[in-house]
C-alpha cells in the first residue's frame, strides 16, 4: 500500500506542471497578438485620422476664438469674413481740437488675409517631421491651438488719408500787419501757423490698430505762432494819437512866450511811425510819432524860449548897509528836446492831446533872497564921474539907455565882466537915438552916438579901483567931452583915460580879482554919469601917473566934400579938427605891500581935421571956426 502512494502522488502532480505551462502559452500568444495589433492601430490610427480629415482642418484647431475644427480651408475663410469683420465694422476716430474725422480700418488700409489665415489653420498638424505633425495634431485635439488671425495694413492708403487730413489742418503763418490809411488806421490780426505730424499720427494709428479696437486719436499737430499776433491794442492806440489835434505849449507861459502849436490828425499822419519792437515775448508793434520830425520843429523853436538865468539885481542902502531889489531873478531855461520828445510820445500813448513841452530850469548864482552878508558886499570900493556938458538931447537919451544896463549887475569873485555883452543890441528898438560917432576916420551921426561915454566912465572905475583890466580901446583922437571937469572946465591929465565900445569888434573887459561879489550902480543926469562899485575892500591902494601929452601934431587943412542934398550956398560942418598927440598912463596896485597890478595904458590920437559939406555951385567957401568936438 505504501509503495503505491508515492507513485500516485507523481502521477497526480505530472498533469499540474502540464497546465501551467500551457497557460502561459497562451496568455504569451495573447500578449503577442495584442502588441501586434497596437503596434497595427498605432501605425494605422494616423493615416486613418489623415484620412478622415482630409482636406479639413483638424479638430481643436481655432482662429481668434473661432473654432475652424473640421472645415476646410474655403469654409474656414468664409467662416472668418463673418466672424473678424473689425476692419469694416471698427470705427477710428481722429480728432484736432472740436473737428473730428471718423474712418473704418478699411478705409485706412486695413483687410483680413482671411485665406493665408485659413490656410495657417489647415496646415497647423500637417507641416513638419511625423513626430512634430503627430504632436501638433494630439496638442490641436487635447488641448486647442488658437491662431492669431492674419491682417494686412496697407501704411499707404492710411498716410493718403491723413494726408487730406492734413490738407484741412494745415495753416500758413501770417504775421498781423499795422497801417495807415488816410487818416484811417487798419489792422489785420496774424494767424498761427499750423502743421500736422503725419507721420506720428501715422505711428499713434498703427497702435490703435494692432489692438484691434476702436479709438479716437487726437492728430499731432504743431503750431507755431507769428512773431505778431494781435496787434489790435497798437491799433487802439494809433486812433486815439489821430483822434484830437496835438497841442504843444511851454508850462507856465510868459508874456511874449512862443506857442502853443497845434497839429491836426491829418499834420500828425506823415510823422506817425509803426516799428516793430522787441518785447518779453518776442516783438509788438509800437506807434509813435517820428522823433526826427518833431526833433527839426523842437529844434526850430527852441532858441526863442531859451533864456539865460540872470541874477537878482539890487542897490546898496548906504543907511542900512543892506541890499535892496530892484529887479528879480531871472530863472534860466532852456528846452529839453530828447526829454520833449519822450514825453510828447508818452501822454499820447496815454491819451492826452495837450502836452507841456520840457523846460530845464537853471537858478542864478544871485537870488532874490541874496544879502550883503552873504556876497560880502559892505562898502563903497570905487566911484567915478564923467561929465558932458553941451551934449545934445540924443547923445544924453544913448548915455543913460547904456548906463542903465548895468546899474545893479553883480560881478563873481574871479568873473571876468565884458561891457560888450551887458550892453546888448544897439539899435532905436532897444531905445537908442541917432547921435554923432567915430566911424572910421569921420565922425558921422549913428545909433547909439553917446555910449563911450559910458565906457569910458566905467574904465576909470575900474581903473581907480585898482582892479585888473583885461581889455581897452582907446578913441582914434581926442574927444573934449572926456576931458570935461565938474565945472565945465578941461583937463588935460585926463587924456588917455579913454575907452570905446563898438560890439562886438571893440570891447572893454575887466576882472574883479578880489574875493568879494561887485555891485555896480550907475547914475545919470543931463549933464554927469556916475559910476559906483560896492564890494568889500581888501586893502588895495592905487597910485597912477601921465605923461600928459607928447609929440603934438596939428590936425591937417580942413577939408570940403560936396554934398548934392544941401543948397547953393550952403555950407555944413560935419566934423571938428583936434591936435594929435601921444600920451601914456601908469597904474601901480598894491596891496600888502606886495604890487598886484602894474599897468602902462599907451594912447595914440591922430590928428583930425575939420570937414565941410557944402552945396552944388557954392562959391567962396569960408572956413568957419572949429566947434567943440562931440
Amino acid at each position: 500500500m505504501n509503495s503505491e502512494l508515492p507513485v500516485r502522488t507523481r502521477m497526480a502532480h505530472k498533469p499540474s506542471q502540464y497546465i501551467q505551462a500551457s497557460l502561459v502559452g497562451q496568455a504569451f500568444v495573447a500578449l503577442t497578438f495584442g502588441a501586434a495589433l497596437l503596434v497595427f492601430l498605432v501605425a494605422a490610427l494616423p493615416a486613418v485620422y489623415s484620412q478622415i480629415y482630409s482636406e479639413r482642418i483638424f479638430p481643436g484647431v481655432a482662429v481668434g476664438g473661432i473654432d475652424l475644427s473640421g472645415l476646410t480651408a474655403q469654409q474656414a475663410a468664409e467662416l472668418l469674413i463673418q466672424r473678424l469683420d473689425f476692419p469694416t465694422r471698427g470705427k477710428i476716430v481722429f480728432q484736432d481740437r472740436t473737428n473730428m474725422w471718423t474712418a473704418t480700418p478699411a478705409e485706412l488700409g486695413l483687410a483680413l488675409d482671411a485665406q493665408g489665415t485659413a490656410l495657417a489653420a489647415y496646415n497647423t498638424g500637417r507641416a513638419g517631421s511625423l513626430l512634430t505633425r503627430l504632436a501638433n495634431r494630439w496638442n490641436a485635439w487635447s488641448a486647442g491651438v488658437d491662431l492669431a488671425p492674419r491682417f494686412i495694413f496697407d501704411e499707404r492708403i492710411a498716410q493718403n488719408y491723413l494726408q487730406g487730413i492734413a490738407q484741412q489742418v494745415n495753416r500758413p503763418i501770417i504775421e498781423a500787419s499795422l497801417g495807415i490809411s488816410g487818416v484811417e488806421v487798419v489792422v489785420n490780426s496774424g494767424q498761427v501757423g499750423r502743421t500736422m505730424d503725419v507721420g506720428a499720427s501715422l505711428s499713434s494709428l498703427d497702435a490703435q490698430l494692432q489692438a484691434m479696437t476702436d479709438g479716437m486719436l487726437p492728430l499731432v499737430v504743431h503750431e507755431t505762432p507769428p512773431v505778431i499776433l494781435d496787434a489790435t491794442a497798437q491799433a487802439e492806440l494809433a486812433r486815439q494819437i489821430l483822434s484830437a489835434p496835438l497841442i504843444l505849449q511851454i508850462p507856465n507861459p510868459e508874456p511874449g512866450d512862443a506857442g502853443p502849436w497845434s497839429f491836426e490828425p491829418a499834420d500828425l499822419v506823415p510823422m506817425m511811425t509803426i516799428q516793430r519792437v522787441k518785447s518779453e515775448n518776442g516783438e509788438i508793434y509800437q506807434v509813435g510819432l517820428n522823433t526826427n520830425t518833431l526833433r527839426t520843429f523842437l529844434m526850430g523853436v527852441a532858441p526863442p524860449l531859451s533864456r539865460q538865468p540872470q541874477n537878482a539885481r539890487f542897490i546898496f542902502n548906504d543907511d542900512t548897509r543892506q541890499l535892496e531889489i530892484i529887479q528879480p531873478a531871472v530863472i534860466g531855461r532852456g528846452l529839453d528836446i530828447d526829454a520833449s520828445l519822450a514825453l510828447i510820445n508818452q501822454q499820447l500813448l496815454e491819451g492826452q492831446h495837450t502836452i507841456s513841452l520840457v523846460m530845464q530850469t537853471t537858478n542864478p548864482p544871485v537870488t532874490d533872497w541874496s544879502t550883503a552878508e552873504s556876497l560880502g558886499i559892505t562898502e563903497l570900493t570905487s566911484e567915478y564921474t564923467s561929465y558932458f556938458y553941451g551934449s545934445d538931447s540924443a547923445r544924453i537919451q544913448n548915455i543913460k539907455t547904456a548906463a542903465s544896463r548895468y546899474h545893479g549887475l553883480l560881478v563873481a569873485p574871479g568873473e571876468t565882466f565884458s561891457m560888450a555883452d551887458a550892453l546888448g543890441d544897439v539899435s532905436l528898438d532897444t531905445g537908442y537915438a541917432e547921435a554923432l560917432i567915430i566911424y572910421g576916420d569921420r565922425t558921422i551921426k549913428g545909433v547909439g552916438g553917446g555910449v563911450c561915454q559910458v565906457a569910458t566912465t566905467f574904465f576909470r572905475t575900474v581903473f581907480f579901483g585898482g582892479y585888473q583890466v583885461d581889455l581897452r580901446w582907446p578913441h582914434a583922437y581926442r574927444v573934449t567931452y572926456y576931458e570935461q571937469t565938474a565945472s565945465g572946465g578941461h583937463n588935460q591929465d585926463l587924456a588917455g583915460l579913454d575907452a570905446t565900445v563898438f560890439a562886438p569888434e571893440v570891447d572893454f573887459v575887466f576882472t574883479n580879482d578880489s574875493p568879494y561879489w561887485l555891485l555896480m550902480e550907475t547914475y545919470s543926469t543931463s549933464t554927469s554919469l556916475t559910476w559906483k562899485f560896492y564890494s568889500t575892500s581888501d586893502g588895495r591902494t592905487v597910485d597912477w601917473s601921465t605923461s600928459g601929452l607928447q609929440n603934438i601934431v596939428e590936425p591937417p587943412d580942413p577939408l570940403y566934400t560936396e554934398n548934392p542934398d544941401l543948397d547953393k550956398g550952403e555950407i555944413k560942418q560935419v566934423d571938428w579938427a583936434v591936435d594929435g598927440a601921444d600920451v601914456s598912463v601908469t597904474r601901480t596896485v598894491m596891496r600888502d605891500g606886495s604890487v598886484i597890478h602894474d599897468d602902462v595904458f599907451n594912447t595914440h590920437y591922430i590928428a583930425w581935421q575939420a570937414k565941410y559939406e557944402y552945396g552944388p555951385g557954392t562959391e567962396d567957401i569960408p572956413t568957419p571956426e572949429p566947434s567943440p568936438t562931440p
